[in-house]
């Protein structure tokens, strides 16, 4: 694998810095998940919805092929074996707290000056430096909503509504991977670490970078609108006679109007003034879209994609998570990896030549904790030692 020898510290809970983790792990490195007594909050997610299950997805999938040891790093042993695991690793991945690092003696500036070559990636809910530096943060709120996403999303008179889970943390996970990985570059040149900070807020900006750049620009920007009253009122959502719904989406280049009509039918509208230009579109878009209903409304799904396609127009289906995880072209694009609780969704990025089609199993709790010390260089005696004393639980 290509970061096979990798040694990775995740000191970190929850999803956005265990999902970068994971993504390093799947691609070889080893990734030693570092819990507090009572493990990671996540271990208990279905609990806390009041739902008993005995198989917990939402922690397997971001721990896959982790291995785990619990510290009680509110003792001071349990933070000198931290900071001992950090002399010997390559990466140090944490999401906790600025304050409470610096506090404990495990923030950048400590740990590096132990281990100079160590990268150490932090990702907080809004960054190292400002007023809320040291403010917690989730992705529904520091992703979603604090960014403008949430509000851009809201249609005009709606109410805000959640975010999916982890989808703003797993973005984040994606960047922060990335940036882990450019600083292993820099590293290769120079021979020195560094610290590689990602924060929830920033890779939303970065999401929605076109919409804030519009703002930045013009004082303004498109809000969120229904389907009838489209800015481009061919990128949109249509229905088929058998109930299914296709997104459009029409390039910037060419007349995909004009495409459009020749696969719907609707060359009777090709001198209509009010569809002529884009602008015209956009003004009378309520019009327009119920032409496009009702033109949708005569064929079934597969006579209208047969026609999309022909003409070369850009669609998907508006599929369920049912039909999305039964995708064909998601399993051909190797999006799914198989787990021994079974199947779960693969990283981002695929390697052609190399083999990512397993994935190991979450570790239990501190499961590795003799093994993955050993490897960081304690003695037996050291870590029975730290179990009996309680810096370290035993798995």
């Amino acid at each position: 694998m290509l970061l096979k020898g990798l040694k990775v510290v995740e000191y970190a809970t929850y999803h956005a810095a265990p999902g970068a983790g994971l993504i390093l792990s799947d691609w070889g490195a080893d990734v030693v998940k570092v819990e507090p007594p009572a493990g990671d909050p996540i271990r208990g997610f279905f609990g806390s919805i009041g739902v008993d299950s005995a198989v917990n997805p939402a922690f397997e999938f971001d721990n896959g092929g982790k291995r785990s040891v619990m510290i009680d790093t509110a003792s001071e042993a349990g933070r000198a074996t931290l900071r001992r695991m950090a002399l010997a690793a390559d990466v140090f991945l944490t999401n906790v707290r600025p304050g409470g690092l610096e506090r404990s003696g495990l923030d950048p500036a400590s740990l590096r000056a132990l281990n100079p070559r160590l990268i150490y990636a932090t990702v907080t809910g809004y960054g190292l430096d400002g007023p809320d530096a040291d403010k917690p943060g989730f992705d529904i709120a520091s992703f979603w909503a604090r960014s403008g996403m949430a509000a851009l999303h809201t249609p005009k008179g709606s109410d805000p509504f959640p975010i999916r889970t982890a989808m703003g943390d797993h973005t984040t996970s994606i960047a922060t991977a990335a940036g882990i990985l450019a600083a292993l570059y820099e590293r290769e040149r120079t021979g020195e670490g560094r610290v590689v900070e990602a924060s929830l807020l920033r890779t939303a900006s970065f999401a929605i970078g076109v919409d804030l750049a519009i703002m930045m620009s013009f004082g303004r920007v498109a809000s969120n609108r229904p389907r009838k009253g489209a800015v481009q009122p061919l990128a949109n959502f249509f229905k088929t006679a058998d109930d299914r719904w296709i997104c459009l989406v029409p390039r910037q280049t060419g007349d995909e109007w004009k495409a459009l009509r020749g696969a719907l039918e609707l060359d009777h509208l090709a001198d209509d003034p009010r569809f002529q230009r884009a602008k015209e579109r956009r003004l009378n878009a309520e019009a327009l879209v119920e032409a496009i209903d009702a033109a949708f409304a005569k064929f079934t799904f597969a006579e209208a994609t047969a026609r999309l396609d022909a003409a070369n127009l850009v669609w998907a289906p508006v599929q369920t998570a049912a039909e999305a995880v039964k995708d064909p072209q998601l399993h051909a694009a190797g999006g799914i990896v198989q787990t021994p609780s079974g199947p779960m969704p693969a990283s981002p990025v695929r390697f052609p030549g190399v083999d990512q089609t397993a994935r190991g199993a979450a570790p239990g709790p501190s499961e590795h904790a003799r093994s993955a010390l050993a490897d960081y260089g304690f003695s037996a005696a050291e870590i029975d030692a730290l179990i009996a004393e309680g810096a370290v639980k035993a798995g």
